[in-house]
């Protein structure tokens, strides 16, 4: 019966929602051993998934950006601060050429600088886009953001929240296209600074930044929350792959408690506080929730990772291991 079970998955080809979010390292959650944040969404897919203990990303936006949508160390193909080469093969590429649906959301930070050339989101594969930090976005990305959603900038009402504009965008691109295999990836804004009060904030017009964030982390989660709400009222869990980890660590203005330790925030720093981050999969038939591998995992894995899950060809320069393997149980090839 498992076997079957495999097979079947294995042929009806997964839909993968990949969650990233933005400067929050592996001490700001419930099922690290946090009491001081509240992540109760991301607690329940932990205790129904699998959770990766090691997971390092890079120290900084950019380059683990380019890092995961690639498959290559940076060393290889790091360029600039703000830029992802257009010659570069993407995950998104490789879904749409498996016949995928492919949106984005959230920031995109890749367009290009004044020292090379970056890539528009269309370019990189995705079939649809809702983003902040492109080449027509301006500051704002929370409160009245600057979002530009597939070539205009959207009109938003003044008391729109960034966040809640993303989470729709997606929830309404895997409405459409529930009956087709399709990629999410969601690049958060949440919880980047600045620090500032959220929808649920009792104080909105907070300035105590430790706290904002602290809200902002409960928003965070929230919207994850709302993505895997939408996964289970569109009877889609089934054959979909979840993916929840963050781009870097928390920043170093926020203080936290994790199993008696005061933990201060490291981002930009190669420390265990700025490149350790949490790392949630779940994924259908695939052995019992609330199993924690310690495998070592870096941000290359994620292109075979994805691309094994869907049976397509990984490119052939990729530094990444497939944990693919593990997921399912097997020994496969850990670092």
């Amino acid at each position: 019966v498992l076997a079957l079970l495999f097979a079947c998955i294995a042929t009806a080809k997964p839909n993968i929602v990949l969650i990233m979010a933005d400067d929050v390292g592996y001490e700001c959650f419930g099922f690290s051993g946090s009491k001081q944040y509240s992540t109760p969404s991301l607690d329940r897919i932990a205790d129904s998934g699998l959770r990766f203990a090691n997971a390092f990303s890079t120290p900084l936006c950019t380059p683990s950006r380019v890092a995961i949508m690639t498959g290559k160390s940076n060393v290889r193909n790091y360029t600039d601060f703000g830029a992802l080469s257009p010659d570069e093969t993407t995950f998104a590429k490789l879904f749409r050429d498996a016949g995928y649906a492919t949106a984005i959301a959230g920031k995109w930070q890749l367009q290009g600088s004044q020292n090379a050339k970056g890539v528009a989101p269309a370019e990189a594969g995705f079939d649809t886009y809702c983003l902040w930090n492109t080449a027509m976005t301006k500051r704002p990305r929370y409160w009245t953001p600057s979002i530009e959603q597939d070539g205009k900038l959207l009109d938003l009402p003044e008391d729109a929240y960034g966040p809640d504009v993303f989470a729709d965008f997606l929830i309404r691109f895997m409405e459409r296209n529930r009956e087709r295999p399709f990629f999410v990836y969601y690049p958060m804004a949440l919880v980047h600074d600045p620090f500032l009060p959220t929808p649920d904030s009792a104080d909105r017009s907070s300035k105590d930044e430790q706290k904002n964030f602290e809200d902002m982390v409960a928003y965070m989660d929230k919207i994850v929350g709302r993505i895997d709400g939408a996964i289970d009222r569109l009877g889609l869990r089934d054959n979909t792959v979840l993916i929840f980890t963050s781009d870097n660590g928390t920043h170093m203005k926020i203080f936290s408690e994790l199993n008696g330790r005061t933990i201060q925030g490291d981002k930009g720093a190669p420390t265990d506080a700025g490149t350790h981050v949490p790392m949630l999969v779940r994924a259908p038939g695939f052995g019992p929730g609330g199993r924690v591998l310690d495998d070592l995992i870096d941000w290359s894995d994620y292109l075979p990772t994805l691309a094994e899950a869907i049976g397509a060809p990984a490119p052939k320069e990729t530094d990444g291991r497939s944990f693919w393997p593990r997921i399912q149980g097997k020994p496969g090839n850990p670092r």
